[in-house]
């Protein structure tokens, strides 16, 4: 769980958001669950400012699908 909040963390200082938004918009496509938590071996060994990127990216294509 440590590792979804540095995700969301990290991602919120990127978009210049809360990590309460940040979190909710996660939530809302079902990123946490169905995309951080498969791919925490992966994910782990990125940088913070490479898992931020990769967030945001991956957050707003699902957005966009929705």
């Amino acid at each position: 769980m440590a590792f979804v909040a540095t995700c969301i963390e990290a991602t919120a200082r990127t978009l210049g958001v809360s990590y309460k938004e940040v979190y909710d918009r996660m939530n809302r496509v079902n990123m946490i669950d169905g995309y951080i938590y498969p791919r925490y071996e992966t994910l782990h060994t990125e940088s913070r400012e490479n898992i931020a990127e990769g967030m945001v990216e991956c957050l707003n294509n699902w957005e966009q699908k929705r």
